[in-house]
């Protein structure tokens, strides 16, 4: 089995949709991703940004997508110790994150002082949670680091989502901490994220990341990536992940 991780287009906050770039981003993932075959179901956050990214390849495939309130960006929020305000759980700076390695244990990062009294732990329950209930329906079962399934197929699941909520999924299936990928990877708008099965033993499955944040369909129609989510490549003086020509929204 694949699952396709589909994050949403350049996005409009102001009202949770798409930018005019994020429109045609969207349009062009949808050539591509309506030519997938054996898709065994579409499924997407109920945030509007998500919704319309969707859209686009919903209409050329006449499906629709189950929407899954629990792939709604990752809520988890806590004291940042270096800004001192509370904030999302995603974003350490650098130095803070690479000082303290038990956020680099998937056994271990949840015991770091940092989500004392959060909600973290309970929305990546959730996360956890909500990944278990989507792959029992496929009869997949988890058994420690491994997967049990009786009647794996080469079917594909496509989510489309965020950034955060993404990384989790991706973390939780191969068995990594969140915080590295949080910290040191990158889906950039409309990008694919794909997970596949290996079954070496019958019926015992582990994840492989086969791409993280693959953006070819843009190169494809020679659009350039967004960076929304990506914090300045040389220093500006900014420190927020809005593309300069958004203006200022700190």
């Amino acid at each position: 089995m694949k699952i396709m991780i589909v994050r949403h287009a350049e996005p409009d906050y102001s009202i949770d949709s798409l930018t005019e770039k994020g429109r045609f981003e969207a349009e062009l993932l949808s050539r591509r991703l309506s030519k997938v075959d054996h898709v065994l179901g579409y499924y997407m956050s109920p945030k509007g940004r998500a919704i319309a990214t969707a859209g686009y390849t919903l209409e050329k495939v006449g499906a629709t997508a189950e929407v899954l309130p629990w792939l709604c960006e990752f809520r988890g929020s806590c004291m940042d110790p270096d800004r001192g305000v509370v904030r999302n759980c995603w974003d350490l700076r650098p130095r803070t994150f690479h000082g303290h390695p038990v956020l680099e244990d998937p056994d271990t990062w949840l015991t770091y002082p940092y989500f004392e009294g959060s909600n973290v732990p309970e929305i990546w329950k959730e996360t956890t949670d909500g990944v278990d209930e989507l792959l029992a329906r496929y009869g997949f079962r988890r058994d420690g680091a491994i997967w049990l399934s009786e009647n794996n197929n080469p079917g594909v699941l496509m989510l489309f989502c965020h950034f955060a909520i993404g990384m989790a999924i991706t973390a939780y299936l191969t068995h990594m901490s969140p915080m590295v990928l949080w910290q040191n990877f990158c889906m950039t708008p409309s990008s694919i994220t794909t997970l596949i099965t290996e079954e070496r033993t019958k019926g015992e499955v582990a994840w492989r990341c086969m791409q993280l944040g693959d953006i070819s369909h843009l190169y494809a129609g020679e659009e350039r990536y967004s960076t929304a989510g990506l914090f300045p490549e040389v220093y500006d003086g900014r420190d927020t992940t809005d593309p300069l020509e958004w203006g200022s929204r700190q």
